[in-house]
């Protein structure tokens, strides 16, 4: 089973940041794409970020240059630093990770979920 530790939410003001992180723990061999999804009330969940094991970074256009998604060094967690944050940024951002486990079956495992409240 691969488990996943989200932290770094909180309630900034508009222009502010906010680093999230995410660490896998559990049987996972593989972290082959790490991701960061948000949803905000009323709406769909939507990809904000995400980078491979290669290091390739996709973004949504609403949050590129201002978002950077990274891996630590071990792969074992993944970053998403938040700058010039803004009002509509505000939703339950959740980490996402897809890869193989020690026993070699795919997995697509969720975070619990944190907070990010951005105020005018």
């Amino acid at each position: 089973q691969v488990e996943l530790v989200e932290s770094g939410g909180g309630e900034v003001q508009a222009g502010g940041s906010l680093t999230l992180s995410c660490t896998v723990s559990g049987s996972a061999f593989s972290m082959n794409v790490m991701g960061w999804h948000r949803q905000a009330p009323g709406k769909e969940r939507e990809l904000v970020a995400s980078i491979t094991s290669g290091g390739s970074t996709n973004y949504a256009d609403s949050v590129k240059g201002r978002f950077t998604i990274s891996r630590g060094d071990t792969k074992l967690t993944v970053y998403l630093q938040m700058n010039d944050l803004k009002p509509q940024d505000t939703a339950v951002y959740y980490c996402n990770v897809g890869g193989y486990d020690l026993g070699f079956q795919g997995y697509d495992s969720w975070g619990q979920g944190t907070q990010v409240t951005v105020s005018s």
